[in-house]
């Protein structure tokens, strides 16, 4: 079951996230799919899979691609991108209890959701619907991406001044995460997998000022303070707005993502 904190978390910015987050890595859906022995995989689910977009990245590789995504808000904007006759779909449902047949999937992936689910019930899960010699992948970017050192230092600045202000206003109170740096000792401490390994992979997109403060207002923090009312001087957004303009202003420039894979195979 999801833990209704982290669940809240996620409510009411749905467009906000679709529209600036990055798409994962293109070389993920090689990697994963060559580590898993199948060019075509029958099936690949996507646990977290929010507005879609480490989802879709499957569709024109997999036989059959399931989201699973327990947040409505998140699940609807991902139900935009897909026609009715699409491979992907998405299920109402959470990482510790997706609703799949036993051994059904080549591949399980959770991107940028891991520190927000219960360890131990989501990698049995997980390991309950891989077959043998099945690939799980959870992977996360760095935030902010790098792009410009005075720009990424503003970002930085609101972020911890957001969390500051959750914690003084308890907005941040029924949230439970587990540290990103823990993952990999989790996994392979849970004794769900044979085979436990971190690796590094790179994307780039373009992005501008506009981007930078869309990205901070995707985060659930800045989103959760702005649902509380709590104004954009206060937590550092018209600052930040200002900085990215000054450095970065309207014209996309290369963004450099970084993502951290930790990989289990069954």
């Amino acid at each position: 079951m999801a833990i209704p904190g982290n669940l809240d978390r996620f409510t009411g910015f749905a467009d906000v996230y679709d529209t600036h987050r990055p798409s994962p890595p293109a070389a993920l859906v090689d990697l994963l799919s060559q580590l898993a022995g199948v060019e075509q995989p029958r099936l690949v689910v996507d646990i977290g899979s929010g507005t879609g977009l480490s989802t879709v990245i499957w569709a024109e590789r997999a036989a059959r691609v399931v989201g699973i995504e327990p947040n409505a808000d998140m699940r609807r904007q991902a139900e935009l991108r897909s026609s009715r006759d699409s491979i992907v779909a998405y299920r109402d449902a959470h990482s510790s209890a997706t609703g799949l047949p036993d051994a059904c999937a080549d591949i399980v992936t959770c991107s940028q959701a891991l520190h927000w689910l219960e360890p131990e019930p989501t990698f049995a899960e997980v390991a309950r619907i891989l077959r043998p010699g099945g690939v799980f992948a959870a992977y996360d970017c760095d935030w902010p991406p790098t792009m410009h050192w005075e720009a990424e230092l503003a970002y930085d600045t609101v972020m911890r001044r957001g969390t500051k202000l959750e914690r003084e206003r308890g907005i941040d109170d029924g949230v439970v995460r587990w540290a990103k740096s823990g993952h990999l000792e989790r996994m392979r401490s849970s004794g769900h997998f044979r085979y436990v390994r971190e690796m590094l992979l790179h994307h780039v997109e373009p992005g501008n000022a506009e981007r930078l403060v869309g990205l901070a207002t995707s985060q659930g923090g800045c989103a959760g303070l702005l649902r509380h009312r709590i104004s954009e001087h206060e937590i550092g957004l018209d600052v930040l707005r200002a900085e990215a303009e000054r450095v970065l202003g309207t014209e996309p420039r290369t963004w450099y993502w970084s993502y951290r894979v930790r990989i289990g195979v069954k």
